[in-house]
């Protein structure tokens, strides 16, 4: 039994942890056969930021929110920096979409047809100059492109393409800009994806230097893969920029964070307080990237953020100088029972006693259901076009 009377250093530790909010999390979503609309979803940029910073509002630990261009583009983004700001929040990832038209059917940066390839490689550059405009450091890629069928395209020549369009990109970037490369194992692409692993990114990102980063999506993985063994990995190589944190059971990766597999969020995050990278001097950027198709959007991410919480608190509760004994001894299931130990620890109630000292409610999902803010948002906003997927 771990004592946690005198957890001071852990305190200091969650009060530093930073988790950054998806902006389309609060649209409306579904599933490829249907998006299903909730009531008092936002209708626009400044809305979605407005749910944002109720999030960071109620949980005290999400003060920045990634936008994804263009469901969020604006005429004037120092007005919306501003605007957050004002909030309590700041804008973060500014997240590219090269799959949603029309001409991105056979690829964007990957496309046979150099005009496509150009048009896909400018939004890339827009994304940046929006980034100087916001203040934002990360520039969050992720590419849908891949083949349906064998020989419909060469294989190299895709990767000699995405290579080119990632060094423009990259050679535009700011002293303090950076690129986060995302991966995905499949979909929408049936036989082969351009950026299908992290292996095929980091490869990328080591080409590209020093400012290109590997991007962790927690649901981007075939059944089985050891994900922590991806973060111990890229820690020590120095390439790890960021995650979005989801679950997953089968394929696709919209569930809660911690929703799927609970025990493997804290294995995941045991790894981050082992490289003492959880503080963000360290530049590892949490982000969520979920999609709440059935369920309350604004409760589903303070949910999130809150499991990721959890499962930080119990990754400092690890006694490494316990587990790095038993390691050394070959104690394998004294080393185990370390892990176990921590993660069958119930640290709500020390989360309740931090939040309680910092000025929050205990309880930040039953503090929002208390607030009105939610009945308040769906009488304010029950006239207007909801936002959504491509909107």
């Amino acid at each position: 039994m771990i004592d946690l009377s005198d957890l001071k250093a852990v305190k200091e530790a969650l009060r530093a942890q930073r988790i950054e909010t998806p902006s389309w999390a609060f649209g409306n979503s579904g599933t490829r056969f249907k998006v299903f609309a909730q009531r008092g979803v936002p209708r626009s940029p400044e809305e979605k930021i407005a749910d944002a910073a109720t999030v960071h509002r109620f949980t005290g630990i999400a003060p920045s929110v990634a936008l994804h261009i263009p469901w969020d583009r604006v005429d004037d983004y120092g007005a919306l920096t501003r605007y957050a700001k004002d909030l309590g929040v700041e804008i973060g990832a500014i997240n590219t979409n090269v799959f949603q038209d029309d001409d991105y059917k056979l690829g964007s940066v990957t496309n046979p047809d150099p005009g496509i390839r150009r048009k896909a490689t400018d939004h890339l550059l827009e994304a940046i100059s929006i980034m100087d405009a916001t203040g934002s450091r990360d520039l969050k890629l992720w590419f849908s492109d891949g083949l349906n069928y064998p020989g419909q395209d060469d294989l190299r020549d895709r990767q000699d393409r995405l290579a080119e369009a990632l060094r423009e990109a990259y050679d535009r970037l700011g002293d303090h800009q950076r690129i986060l490369l995302e991966y995905k194992l499949f979909e929408p692409a049936f036989y082969a994806t351009d950026v299908p692993d992290w292996g095929t990114s980091y490869a990328h990102c080591v080409e590209l230097g020093p400012k290109a980063t590997v991007c962790i999506d927690t649901g981007h993985h075939a059944p089985g893969t050891n994900i922590e063994f991806i973060v111990a990995f890229l820690l020590r190589q120095g390439k790890l920029g960021a995650f979005d944190f989801n679950s997953r059971f089968y394929a696709d990766d919209d569930l809660m964070a911690g929703a799927a597999d609970p025990f493997q969020l804290f294995r995941i995050m045991y790894e981050i307080v082992r490289a003492d990278a959880l503080d963000p001097s360290h530049g590892i950027n949490f982000m969520l990237d979920q999609c709440h198709n059935i369920e309350a959007k604004i409760p589903a991410v303070i949910r999130s953020v809150l499991n990721v919480q959890e499962a930080t608190a119990k990754a400092l509760l690890v006694d490494r100088d316990a587990l790095r004994a038993a390691q050394r001894a070959g104690d394998v299931l004294g080393a185990n029972a370390v892990l176990m130990d921590a993660f069958n620890t119930d640290v709500r109630p020390l989360l309740a006693e931090l939040r309680t000292e910092d000025g929050l409610d205990p309880d930040p999902v039953a503090a929002y259901h208390r607030s009105g803010y939610q009945q308040r948002i769906e009488a304010e906003r029950a006239d207007g076009q909801q936002a959504g997927w491509g909107a």
